[in-house]
């Protein structure tokens, strides 16, 4: 990606931007009225190189506005993309990629900004307080994992050899590990419930969709003791066998 060294003209222009943060967005397009691409763009790098992201999304935006098909567009797009993404903006930011991936399919940034959407949609599933507090919520809805998952993967199979394509690999067996966590979740709340058929059923899914993470012992433990409550013993000796094959310290072993 190119970078612009800032100027004395971009430095006013932040200086200017910083005074009327709290203008409304017509006042904030008089202000960026006489400015020169080039020098709105210096601006937005310098609030990025000062960690002001909200400030650049902002200047960016309105760059991106007055001129949508000029010599620095694509780069504002992909600097646009990132700040909104530190401003701690999805949907801005989700909406950004989306429309640089459709305008330009063939740029060779593509795969960083499938790369952003992964991470943005991977971020939106997480929940900080309950991290910091150190709180199980796997049974919340992984609706932004699973598309993390289809970002990731679009990206790593569309371009393989991408500097991305390494950490998406590893944040998809990330991916791979919560998705199963919320189907044994969900397994255990069946199995409170006695609706064992349900709970079976989604162990069997987990064997048969996660078999490399670390929620199979579980998933087996949990078609074990439903097949054991439905009397299916068949099944139920499958599944046992499997258990100790694999997990032969497992609880559930006697």
């Amino acid at each position: 990606m190119k970078t612009f060294l800032p100027k004395i003209g971009a430095m006013a222009t932040v200086a200017i931007l910083a005074a009327g943060c709290s203008s409304s967005d017509e006042e904030l397009q008089v202000i960026t009225a006489n400015q020169g691409a080039q020098s709105l763009y210096d601006a937005a790098k310098s609030s990025m190189t000062n960690g002001n992201f909200a400030q650049a999304a902002t200047t960016l935006s309105a760059l991106d506005s007055r001129y949508p098909f000029g010599p620095l567009s694509h780069q504002v797009q992909l600097d646009l993309i990132y700040s909104y993404y530190k401003s701690g903006k999805p949907d801005e930011t989700i909406a950004t990629i989306d429309r640089f991936v459709r305008l330009n399919p063939n740029h060779s940034d593509v795969d960083y900004a499938l790369y952003m959407r992964g991470l943005t949609n991977m971020d939106n599933d997480t929940n900080l307080f309950q991290d910091l507090m150190n709180i199980d919520r796997s049974d919340r809805d992984p609706a932004k994992s699973r598309e993390a998952f289809a970002d990731f993967r679009r990206l790593i199979q569309q371009y393989p050899d991408s500097k991305y394509a390494a950490d998406a690999q590893k944040r998809m067996v990330f991916i791979k590990n919560r998705l199963a966590k919320y189907e044994i979740a969900i397994a255990r709340f069946y199995m409170r419930r006695e609706a064992y058929v349900a709970a079976a059923n989604r162990g069997r899914y987990v064997i048969e969709h996660f078999p490399d993470t670390e929620q199979v012992q579980s998933a087996l433990e949990i078609m074990v003791e439903s097949y054991d409550q439905l009397g299916l013993d068949e099944l139920k000796t499958n599944a046992l066998k499997t258990l100790k094959l694999n997990y032969p310290d497992s609880p559930f072993i006697s």
